[in-house]
């Protein structure tokens, strides 16, 4: 038994040396030296200056001289791209603009001025080409936001507009930022519902496609809807937490198409409870706003200059009457963004509080209006007394559908109140864009769902 143990663990000198050769080739494999993978903009900063790297991306410009041919790649991380420089021997009937390549060579400091590093590359790889003629946008010219937004699935590929989703993600991050630095909750409110929430009746029904539903069966057993707004689920959880938030995709039917309208965008929205002024409010709205625009204007300078170069000085919206009163308002007051508060009652909808201020009867209401959008946010203190309630809901015919509404005022009600902020208006404010449609990625409104 124990000669057999032996030979189960001997290993003849054959064997052995096959099993060496093995483990070399694996050695070998592991340290050989590799390339450093790095982002344009990591390259950029110079810190690998020196090192073999390796970059890949988008090429923004190709020249060709006699003993070289030099190149802007770029990946996204940054406006700026990387040149590269190679000798003539390297180019490839390719390499164009557009085309999608993968360069490894050696990070240097540039002999110019305006770019901090060149990569030398010794291997070009051209994962995609791009024919330039067929390509509908060309190296040396300026397109123009009306042009790109025909395109929407390749104008991401254009400086202005991956200039603005740079922006659009840093600003997402910020508001982010900002609530979680003053202890809200962040809370994922429902697409599909079953209220609306606004009163308006601009809403998506939600219905199954397919056979195996008939026509006058509901697939949630009540009417159901794409959401216009998550502040009722807000307030929901505003009975178990003081601050909440959602940040998410809205929608609303509106048959227009005009530079101020999109079928479906993002709302921020919050709810604070156990306060019963709008200065609450309206502090949380100013120190929201200006806390993620100082915080974009600081970490997109170059972005947010390239695309104000792409607005057209001066042009704003055509807009209705009441949009045309509120720029006014701010125009009046020197063009800084202004608070409007106390709006008639029967204006706002059942849940503004009511203020009981007869005969003028206005409700605890707000709106911020800013310069060249009129409203950017709107919000309320909400109606916590369970008979006006009541008595509002039963006066627009809601009482039947709200039942659950007044239970959150009957189980340990507070007072409270909340605001939304759209995501998009917010955007173009900063930037001056004159369209909605150009900042957000893929615009949907009445008759275009491209994509």
């Amino acid at each position: 038994m124990f000669q057999a143990a032996v030979q189960t663990f001997s290993v003849s000198a054959a064997a052995a040396s096959v099993y060496r050769g093995v483990f070399l080739v694996g050695f070998r494999r592991y340290c050989k030296k590799t390339s450093t993978k790095l982002r344009v903009s990591e390259a950029l900063t110079g810190a690998e200056v020196g090192a073999d790297v390796k970059v890949q991306g988008w090429v923004r410009s190709v020249r060709s001289q006699k003993n070289n041919i030099f190149f802007h790649v770029n990946d996204g991380s940054s406006l700026k791209s990387l040149q590269v420089v190679a000798g003539a021997e390297m180019n490839d009937p390719l390499l164009t603009f557009g085309s999608a390549v993968e360069v490894t060579g050696i990070l240097k400091k540039s002999p110019h001025q305006k770019q901090p590093v060149e990569l030398e590359a010794e291997q070009i790889r051209v994962v995609g080409g791009c024919n330039p003629v067929d390509f509908p946008f060309k190296i040396k010219e300026r397109h123009s936001l009306e042009y790109i937004r025909q395109l929407p699935h390749l104008r991401c590929r254009t400086n202005a507009f991956s200039s603005l989703l740079r922006i659009r993600s840093e600003a997402t991050a910020a508001i982010h930022s900002y609530f979680k630095d003053h202890g809200f909750v962040q809370i994922h409110t429902p697409i599909i519902t079953s209220n609306d929430c606004e009163g308006a009746g601009e809403l998506f029904k939600v219905e199954p496609s397919g056979p195996d539903f008939g026509d006058d069966e509901e697939f949630f057993s009540v009417p159901a809807f794409l959401t216009v707004s998550g502040q009722l689920h807000l307030e929901v959880m505003s009975g178990a937490f003081s601050r909440v938030y959602t940040f998410g995709p809205t929608f609303r039917a509106e048959n227009s198409q005009s530079r101020r309208h999109l079928a479906e965008f993002f709302m921020v929205e919050a709810e604070i409870s156990f306060t019963e002024s709008l200065k609450d409010l309206t502090k949380v709205m100013e120190d929201m706003f200006r806390s993620a625009t100082e915080r974009v204007l600081a970490r997109c300078v170059e972005d947010v200059d390239l695309f104000h170069r792409h607005v057209t000085p001066g042009h704003r919206w055509g807009c209705d009457l009441m949009t045309e009163h509120e720029k006014h308002l701010v125009k009046h007051c020197g063009n800084v963004p202004v608070f409007v508060t106390d709006y008639p009652y029967d204006l706002k909808p059942f849940y503004a509080r009511d203020n009981q201020d007869q005969p003028r009867h206005t409700t605890a209401a707000v709106d911020l209006l800013v310069p060249g959008i009129g409203e950017l946010c709107g919000g309320s203190l909400r109606e916590e007394r369970l008979d006006l309630l009541m008595a509002r809901l039963k006066q627009v015919g809601l009482e039947d559908n709200y039942s659950w509404y007044l239970d959150l005022r009957r189980f340990g009600a507070v007072p409270h109140g909340g605001f939304g902020l759209g995501f998009e208006r917010y955007l173009q404010c900063i930037l001056g864009v004159d369209n909605i449609k150009d900042v957000i990625p893929f615009p949907r409104f009445s008759h275009s769902c491209l994509l």
